[in-house]
């Protein structure tokens, strides 16, 4: 159970596009199951379904990286 944590806590990214990717397709089947869909027509939809939801934590990462770049720059307040 700790390396699946370990793993999770080092990986991030792929976490959040793990869990969002499940609730976007859980919100999907919920929201089109009686629209009468044929099997490859859900394929791709599931499959776009994650897609999006790994372009909306790529996007949101963007800020993290802006983050770790400004402390790395700045000095440290005690040396001057």
């Amino acid at each position: 159970m700790s390396n699946l944590i370990k793993w999770f806590n080092e990986h991030a990214n792929l976490t959040a596009w793990l869990v969002l990717s499940v609730g976007m397709v859980a919100i999907l089947v919920f929201a089109a199951q009686d629209v009468g869909l044929q099997g490859m027509q859900w394929f791709w939809l599931v499959v776009i379904t994650v897609l999006v939801a790994g372009a909306c934590v790529w996007i949101i990462s963007w800020g993290d990286d802006e983050i770790d770049e400004e402390s790395e720059i700045e000095p440290s307040r005690g040396d001057t």
